[in-house]
């Protein structure tokens, strides 16, 4: 590990300063890539900064029909959160799944989505509801958010502050867990909202998608039936020693319907 300068800010506007008046520097949440990262030598910034000290962006609270989770809330605290169980059940789920404990309660939403690892679950869950993202500078929903490969629509400068998720009908989430890691070798989350039915689907390609002809089909009928025809290519499909293209193609289907079928 190289050095490094280390900056603990006491808020938003504290850590946004110091990263514009620090051109190599880096954001740290839980740490759980970035600290690996820097062991390895894989990355050298010239500063870290801490948002571990800043209180504003911790804590889930109910806004209207929204769920709004500050970006250094614990995935541990998403999974046990009343909050979170009562209106989100399919998301505290989806937590619960993250890694193991030790990642749930070090890990955060905030960092886990700025890092967009292709396997990491909060993808699906953000998507797959349609929730937005706050910066200190702006909001960007969900789906224009995660552009690619561990990259994201964040500019330089921004801070994920808080992901507001709109309270669906009703949601779940399968995942197909890597024994090891706990990564998502596949994950689809499947969510009925008040503007129809939403299919995301992270782990199986470089970046979370969604499936517009399941979505179609359930719109319509919502049963596994509709859906068990509909094929998905394996062309775009991540293929590595976890897992071939085409079982993961195969395996996207195979939980959308067993979502569908846990209705």
């Amino acid at each position: 590990m190289e050095n490094f300068g280390y900056h603990t800010p006491a808020s938003v506007a504290d850590a946004a300063k110091i990263l514009d008046a620090h051109e190599d520097a880096k954001l740290m949440a839980g740490g759980m890539t970035l600290l690996p990262t820097l062991k390895q030598r894989l990355a050298a910034p010239s500063d870290l900064i801490d948002l571990a000290g800043i209180a504003e962006l911790k804590g889930i609270s109910r806004v209207g029909d929204e769920i709004v989770i500050g970006a250094m809330t614990p995935h541990a605290d998403v999974h046990e959160s009343a909050l979170v169980r009562e209106a989100i059940p399919g998301l505290a789920a989806l937590a619960g799944q993250i890694g193991d404990p030790a990642v749930r309660h070090r890990g955060t939403i905030g960092g886990s989505i700025s890092n967009a690892d292709p396997a990491s679950d909060y993808p699906a869950g953000l998507v797959g509801h349609g929730a937005t993202v706050v910066t200190n500078k702006r909001k960007i929903a969900a789906d224009d958010f995660f552009t690619g490969l561990f990259d994201t629509a964040l500019e330089p400068g921004e801070i994920v502050t808080t992901v507001r998720f709109p309270v669906p009908l009703w949601s779940t989430y399968q995942k197909l867990r890597h024994p090891a890691s706990g990564y998502a070798v596949v994950g689809v989350l499947v969510a009925q909202t008040k503007d129809g039915v939403r299919v995301a689907v992270t782990g199986a390609g470089p970046s979370v998608f969604r499936i517009a002809a399941m979505e179609t089909a359930l719109s319509q009928s919502f049963s596994a039936k509709a859906i068990e025809g509909i094929t998905i290519p394996a062309d775009d499909m991540n293929n590595d020693m976890h897992a071939s293209a085409a079982y993961r193609a195969h395996v996207v289907t195979v939980l959308a319907k067993r979502a569908v079928a846990s209705r």
